[in-house]
């Protein structure tokens, strides 16, 4: 018996929820309910994997593609090739469920999501916030922005705004799920987290001229003062704006020694450096030790 797109993606789902260890049910359901072809445009698609022998070191890291014209064969753990001479696709879903299960997205609650690509796990977030709730995105990519707003036009709690997120105000939110990478969480996310909000952002280091490495991590706003914690590792694109040369130079040095698994807080109050200080600068400093 031929499983119905229907059936796919609620298998799709439940694959997910153990692949990630998804704690949120209504991810859950966003995930078997969001038509992921709508947004990726007519087949054929590309759905691509990383060469199992680069992880025995036998060869590169590079993805291998496989053509599908089934939609059904969509409902998988892998990606699926936006543009693949420029290596974009649409993120390991299982991947991007585990972060976005770390915001703890609730109905109701205004969530912001840079880098939303095509907009699926924007489509996602908006499922899981309601009709009560609403999802800002932006996208640096001119191109994907204008297919983001229209794969998200049914969504009227949904805006996209094109251009560099970085730089974009949100406004107040709940949530933010930041998808490039950055070395340190800037102080317009900090300022716009509403009390008790969460920010999950990867904290990279270059690896490439586009490609940084590092962690995902959440921090969570309480009064004026940010808690800090990891979620994943992460490989990911850089938000070219979003790094300080002077940090980044104190990131690398706290990933490969290990140290920045100690981060706990994020401080804002002025201080001066001291070995707690794994990613210090002015107004931000990612610490192992709490605000005074």
């Amino acid at each position: 018996m031929t499983m119905s797109l229907e059936d796919c993606r609620r298998f799709y789902a439940e694959e997910i929820r153990f692949a990630a260890g998804i704690e949120s049910s209504a991810l859950i359901e966003a995930l078997a309910r969001v038509p992921r072809e709508k947004f990726l445009g007519p087949g054929p698609w590309e759905v691509g994997r990383l060469d199992p022998r680069a992880a025995l070191g036998l060869s590169k890291m590079r993805m291998s593609y496989v053509q599908v014209d089934d939609p059904r064969s969509l409902y998988h753990n892998t990606v699926v090739a936006i543009d693949k001479a420029a290596e974009i696709n649409n993120g390991q879903p299982s991947a991007l469920a585990c972060w976005i299960d770390a915001l703890q997205i609730r109905p109701g609650e205004r969530v912001y999501h840079l880098g939303c690509g095509v907009g699926y796990y924007t489509a996602i977030m908006a499922e899981m916030v309601g009709g009560k709730g609403a999802v800002v995105a932006s996208e640096v990519s001119a191109q994907l922005s204008v297919r983001a707003k229209e794969n998200l036009a049914t969504y009227p709690n949904v805006t996209v705004f094109s251009g560099d997120g970085s730089s974009f105000d949100p406004g107040p939110c709940d949530a933010m799920l930041i998808n490039a990478g950055a070395t340190h969480p800037l102080p317009l996310w900090l300022d716009r987290l509403n009390d008790g909000g969460r920010l999950v952002l990867p904290l990279t280091m270059a690896i490439g001229p586009l490609i940084g490495a590092g962690v995902m991590a959440r921090i969570t706003r309480a009064d004026d003062r940010f808690s800090a914690e990891i979620v994943t590792q992460i490989a990911i694109y850089s938000c070219s704006s979003g790094r300080d040369p002077e940090r980044e130079a104190q990131l690398k040095v706290a990933l490969t020694k290990g140290a920045l698994m100690k981060m706990k807080w994020v401080r804002r109050d002025p201080h001066e450096q001291t070995d707690s200080c794994l990613i210090h600068g002015a107004g931000v400093c990612v610490s192992s030790s709490e605000p005074a």
